[in-house]
């Protein structure tokens, strides 16, 4: 019977493994910020093509990165709209039925008439009764769909270009090897 052994140092390969986990973890954020840039250019396109009456919901659409959700080697960024500043934004994405009277106030603000014997009364709750509310407020004739424009939801299509543009910023850090 015939015994050898061999030795291998890994030392160089440990390094080089290390090396890349440096990287790895370095390039994770710009190539997350690189991916999510492509959605985020897109949801603006498509808030542009709906179109403005105050241009609150255009400015109200941000990308931002979240500490909460990324860890070493993972970065994670949200893309939505800013509630604050334009909280019909949910009504534009999903459509709504829209019940009440509405106008636009001096501010360019949007406001739901109320019925002139209820100036000056507390507003009903949201879970108030409906006849509760349509006592407060004006109601229309006969309630209307309002159909929905999204403007998050078809910037997904981009997703194949927005991981082509990660994953490009990635390897150029990373390096292809």
């Amino acid at each position: 019977m015939t015994a050898f052994s061999i030795t291998v140092d890994l030392g160089s390969l440990d390094a080089l493994v290390a090396e890349k986990r440096e990287k790895v973890e370095q390039a994770a954020r710009p190539a997350a910020q690189a991916g999510a840039q492509v959605i985020y250019d897109q949801v603006k396109l498509n808030v542009a093509a709906i179109g403005s009456k105050s241009g609150n919901l255009a400015k109200a659409i941000y990308q931002a990165f979240s500490e909460a959700n990324s860890a070493p080697g993972k970065a994670t960024y949200h893309i939505s709209w800013n509630a604050k500043k334009a909280p019909h934004g949910h009504l534009v994405e999903f459509g709504h039925i829209q019940r009440y009277k509405v106008y636009i106030g001096k501010d360019g603000n949007w406001y739901t008439a109320i019925r002139p014997n209820m100036i000056g009364k507390p507003k009903p709750s949201r879970r108030a009764s409906q006849s509760v509310k349509d006592a407060y407020y004006v109601p229309l004739p006969t309630p209307r769909q309002v159909a929905a424009k999204p403007f998050i939801r078809p910037a997904m299509q981009k997703q194949d270009q927005a991981v082509a543009a990660a994953r490009k910023v990635f390897f150029d850090i990373v390096g292809a090897t």
